[in-house]
């Protein structure tokens, strides 16, 4: 997940984040956030998927064309 990353993201790291996104959000709102961007990342993993499947379609519409 992390291999793109120009930088090797360790444990500790990742608690800090955390930390910091729990003092910045407060743990009321922190369920409500983390949904939010469950949906988000849903969403952009769908249209991700759609415009690979709209490239294929194009791209063998292109191949029985020539």
């Amino acid at each position: 997940m992390f291999g793109l990353l120009p930088f090797s993201v360790g444990p500790w790291e990742l608690v800090l984040v955390l930390v910091i996104v729990l003092i910045i959000v407060g743990p009321g709102k922190l369920p409500s956030v983390g949904k939010s961007i469950g949906k988000a990342i849903n969403e952009f993993r769908k249209s991700r998927n759609e415009t690979d499947e709209n490239d294929s379609i194009e791209e063998k519409a292109e191949v029985t064309k020539r």
